[in-house]
């Protein structure tokens, strides 16, 4: 495969406003298959926690910092990706991405410590949050508004088969050896992703020299960092029941005063994060859908597999085979849907989908413990293709309301709600799980049904904050080309 094969459409979509040099048709391909490198890299990695835990001896606490220190990076370093890549331009950005990735990706696969491992692991999440933005910034500033839906549906198809893929590829690589080979297998493929992008990139917009506000860099990291860990401990019986609230409440302290000092920073256009973003009304609903879209997604990421395995008894190499195909559709309909979104535009694609996913999550809370595997599948395969539809449509709009000036940072204002989201919908999820099953084993419930019973109640109330979103989705448009500086409303 070569890596013009990733994104045959690139070449067709004509830029935007910018002068045509023979590297610009190479840009996003290049920066599509590194995208997708790290994505992977991510769900790799949770497959192996056993088998780390057994090699360096650690509980498993210690070994879910493994995936949560790489979260809290991500939390943290995304929101600053929007003033990196206006200061470091396409190249450099595209450099220091893989660079930090390719780094941490070494230092994993040598580390003979817990403590050397997590370093790497975060080094290797600095990376990762810096590709996503610089992917999306690239391809608003290089492919005109016509054409943007078929090429946001390449980038559906990376963030929904990298994540797939993934588990699948982990689990090949430990039947046949150490944990370390997923380290052994990613690092070239990045190197030679590495070596490409510095030979083939070119800038598509100019370098900046805006400072760095070195009070925004604390407040960012109190602020989206506790927030984070926060949300991430709700439901965790092994820690205080304080330690969540205090982490939640210094994450929500620190967010308020990031907020206001961003707000004071950009009357001098020298913020950090430029929430100006938000005064674009399109920009801000798609953001706000994006989140529900987010929460529910993560929620259920989290609730069926551990519904499968603990109320179905299902083997977890069984339940990754049962995830793979909606991860698959998800990425086989991004082009198509992109296709369809250039056409039509949002609000066509956006409400039935979000209604799709409302009727998917009721169906989901009639599971008992005689319901058949395929009823399962089915509900997973049919809720990822209304998620393609969804996240491809959102993006696309999304960003096209914003002037040229602000895809940098409504790529990284994207890229950080969708972080908190997740955090979020995974602990409302689990809470509501967690009570309502406790209340059915009081009852006198088995532990398949009081786990079925607890899951009840969550995709109830995920279904009807769907709901509320296609009602929303109701006032969303296809944006305007704007001018620079105009907002498209």
């Amino acid at each position: 495969m070569t890596i013009t094969d990733v994104a045959p459409t690139i070449e067709e979509a004509p830029v935007a406003s910018t002068p045509s040099t023979p590297g610009r048709n190479r840009v996003i391909p290049i920066l599509l298959v590194a995208a997708f490198v790290v994505i992977l890299n991510e769900t790799a990695m949770n497959v192996a926690l056993t088998r780390i835990m057994d090699d360096l001896q650690i509980t498993e606490r210690l070994a879910q910092w493994l995936t949560t220190a790489f979260m809290l990076t991500m939390a943290v370093v995304i929101p600053t990706t929007g003033w990196l890549i206006e200061r470091l331009g396409t190249r450099r950005a595209y450099t220091t991405a893989l660079g930090l990735f390719s780094l941490g990706t070494l230092i994993c696969l040598v580390s003979p410590t817990i403590s050397l491992l997590l370093a790497g692991r975060v080094v290797q999440a600095s990376g990762t949050a810096i590709m996503m933005p610089l992917l999306m910034t690239t391809l608003m500033q290089l492919v005109e508004p016509a054409h943007r839906g078929r090429v946001m549906g390449n980038v559906s198809m990376v963030i929904s088969v990298a994540p797939a893929v993934g588990p699948t590829l982990s689990g090949v690589l430990l039947a046949v050896g150490s944990w370390r080979l997923i380290f052994a297998v990613v690092l070239p493929i990045a190197l030679a992703m590495l070596f490409l992008g510095r030979r083939g990139l070119t800038n598509v917009a100019e370098e900046s020299g805006a400072k760095l506000d070195l009070w925004s860099i604390p407040l960012a990291v109190l602020g989206f960092g506790g927030a984070v860990y926060g949300l991430s401990l709700v439901g965790d019986a092994t820690v205080p029941f304080w330690e969540p609230i205090l982490a939640i409440g210094i994450g929500g302290a620190g967010l308020i005063a990031f907020i206001a000092r961003q707000l004071v920073l950009q009357r001098t256009d020298s913020a950090l994060l430029d929430l100006r973003t938000f005064t674009h009304t399109s920009f801000t609903l798609g953001v706000g859908l994006m989140a529900l879209s987010m929460m529910g997604l993560f929620g259920t990421i989290i609730t069926l597999p551990l519904l499968l395995q603990r109320a179905f008894a299902m083997t977890p190499l069984q339940v990754g085979l049962m995830m793979l195909p909606g991860g698959l559709l998800m990425g086989v309909l991004g082009p198509i849907v992109g296709r369809l979104y250039d056409r039509v535009g949002p609000r066509v694609l956006l409400v039935p989908a979000l209604a799709v996913v409302a009727g998917v999550f009721a169906a989901l809370s009639t599971l008992t413990t005689a319901s058949p595997w395929w009823f399962v599948l089915v509900c997973h395969l049919t809720m990822s293709a209304a998620f393609a539809f969804i996240f491809t449509s959102l993006f696309t709009t999304a960003l096209g309301a914003l002037p040229r000036h602000l895809y940098s940072y409504g790529s990284a204002s994207i890229g950080t709600i969708q972080q908190l989201a997740g955090a979020a919908g995974t602990a409302l999820f689990v809470t509501v799980f967690s009570m309502q099953a406790q209340v059915a084993r009081t009852a006198g419930a088995s532990e398949a049904a009081s786990l079925l019973a607890g899951s009840h109640w969550g995709f109830l109330g995920a279904g009807a904050v769907m709901t509320a979103a296609a009602i929303t989705a109701l006032f969303l448009s296809k944006p305007a080309d704007a001018p620079e500086g105009i907002a498209a409303h």
